[in-house]
């Protein structure tokens, strides 16, 4: 056992003995796969708090050789896969923390310092291999595996933390990357490579040393979908288990979604709120609010309005492949959006090609972000909300028409109305307030077409839903017409509480008052 050569199985045992721990031992069959294969090259990336660091103490746990893990894994899913006794503990581990390295080297010499530290390690254990002189870490280990014919395992926490952290030094990203090509890609030692970071890999400007790599991104996790992060059945599992309650579960830290599992929740804060048994923002709260500003600030054209658009409930279509994976070289609105992806700040629908705000959490931030100024107008329209969705609540159609008015005033410098869609956004940004103790839902399916915006009460609030038809250059009677001709209240079905249908028309060729409202209240 050394620091980094075959550092055991602590780490997993730990996770196992905590208060929360959501088996997905599943990932070891699929690792197992790949051992010694073209395919045995894997970055996988993901937001800080989604479950990286454990998951590779739980690889490490099971390939590493100097214990016996077997008692560890039982009763769990790797268990009962036919490769699981073919690899348990046959390997030797090589766990690198990148973040350690470059917190502990002298003058930014990353690589010189991880050289040295994991060189004493391999002296220690094969001591009588490595005999004469040894220059660098690859030639250690092609040595040792010429002599002994054993191969190892890499594992790679916070594999980009150099092009995250030194970004304005090219130079040091280079010889960082050089140094991992040529100490993983072709080598015969290499069993397999699993490295984590926030970013995938792809290029840093020309250069792609690691082209070997097969990526597992937040834009596309592939067959890694299900370990990304805990899916709806576990989640609803969590609740019945501690008592809470699965809507205001989904509300908060839903909202991350890919091909096949369209229901990913953050794991760190859905176990903070399990174990405290209180709805709350964990996750960003690990990080300043100024991290996501910087990026919301940035001055490409049309990003401050598809911002807008975001907090209004609405979705903004993004290009992803023109992203260098730099956090500093930026060439159109798509780059930070895609960036934003990666760092968890935007949910991405990979088959509509559309960025959103995952879920309550995540639109908080944004919230802390603006409010530090920058987005004046914005903020008047957040504050404004409030009295808006009383007055919705109250029956005040007149008063709810004239907020509108205030409202699109107010946006007027970053949103601009030219079809429903953007009025929905425009609406949904209006009535932004009432997400904390609504679900708003876009677009939503009724069976006789979708109802524009539907807020549905959570369960513990008392209020009565919302159903809001938009309309432009019409009638506020005929949104409301078309609620009742379509049914879209027979979407709530499973809704027993009253219903508030709200019927909102926007006359962009008047000059005063350009909204109408008519508010109607039905019991089902």
């Amino acid at each position: 056992m050394g620091i980094y050569l075959n550092p055991g199985n602590k780490g997993f045992w730990e996770s196992i003995r905590s208060k929360i721990y959501v088996d997905k031992t599943g990932l070891i069959a699929y690792t197992n796969e790949l051992i010694n294969t073209k395919e045995k090259y894997v970055c996988v990336s993901r937001p800080r708090r989604f479950g990286k660091s454990m998951a590779l103490e739980m690889l490490a746990a099971y390939y590493c050789c100097s214990y016996d893990s077997s008692d560890l894994f039982k009763g769990f899913e790797i268990e009962k896969d036919e490769t699981f006794r073919k690899y348990l503990n046959k390997y030797d581990v090589i766990y690198l923390n990148m973040q350690q390295f470059l917190i502990e080297a002298v003058e930014g010499k990353v690589t010189e310092y991880l050289e040295q530290e994991v060189l004493e390690d391999l002296y220690d254990a094969y001591g009588e291999v490595l005999r004469g002189n040894i220059v660098g870490l690859a030639a250690a280990l092609r040595k040792i595996y010429v002599k002994t014919e054993k191969q190892f395992i890499f594992l790679v926490d916070e594999w980009d933390c150099v092009m995250r952290e030194r970004q304005d030094s090219e130079a040091m990203q280079k010889q960082y990357l050089d140094f991992l090509r040529n100490l993983l890609k072709d080598q015969p030692y290499v069993a397999l490579a699993y490295m984590t970071g926030i970013l995938p890999v792809k290029k840093y400007g020309q250069h792609s040393a690691l082209n070997m790599f097969y990526e597992y991104s937040m834009t596309n996790q592939k067959e890694l979908e299900k370990y990304t992060g805990f899916t709806e059945e576990e989640v609803k599992e969590l609740c019945e288990r501690f008592d809470m309650n699965f809507e205001e579960t989904s509300s908060w830290y839903d909202g991350y979604m890919f091909k096949k599992y369209q229901h990913i929740y953050n794991p760190r804060s859905v176990v903070e709120a399990m174990r405290f048994q209180d709805f709350s923002n964990y996750w960003t709260s690990t990080e300043t609010y100024e991290a996501l500003k910087i990026y919301m600030d940035m001055d490409f054209d049309g990003l401050r309005s598809d911002i807008v658009h975001l907090l209004g409930g609405g979705r903004v279509r993004v290009n992803t492949w023109s992203f260098q994976n730099d956090m500093r070289n930026f060439k159109t609105k798509d780059d930070i959006l895609t960036l934003l992806i990666h760092l968890g700040y935007l949910g991405y629908d990979s088959v509509k090609k559309e960025v959103f705000i995952p879920n309550k959490e995540i639109i908080e931030e944004y919230e802390n972000a603006m409010s530090v100024g920058g987005w004046s107008e914005v903020m008047r329209i957040l504050k404004a909300s409030e009295k808006l969705l009383e007055d919705t609540l109250n029956g005040n159609a007149e008063s709810v028409a004239e907020a509108l008015d205030q409202a699109h005033t107010e946006a007027a410098s970053v949103l601009t109305y030219n079809d429903e869609n953007s009025l929905a956004c425009a609406i949904g940004l209006a009535y932004y307030s009432a997400r904390a103790d609504y679900r708003l839902i876009r677009e939503m399916p009724t069976g006789r077409g979708f109802a524009d915006i539907v807020f549905l009460p959570l369960p513990s609030v008392g209020k009565p839903a919302l159903i809001v038809e938009l309309k432009y250059d019409k009638t506020a009677r005929s949104a409301l017409q078309q609620i009742k001709d379509r049914q879209y209240t027979q979407a709530l079905e499973n809704y027993t509480g009253s219903i508030l249908l709200v019927g909102v028309n926007y006359d962009k060729d008047k000059k005063a008052k350009q909204h109408s409202c008519i508010i109607e209240k039905i019991v089902k």
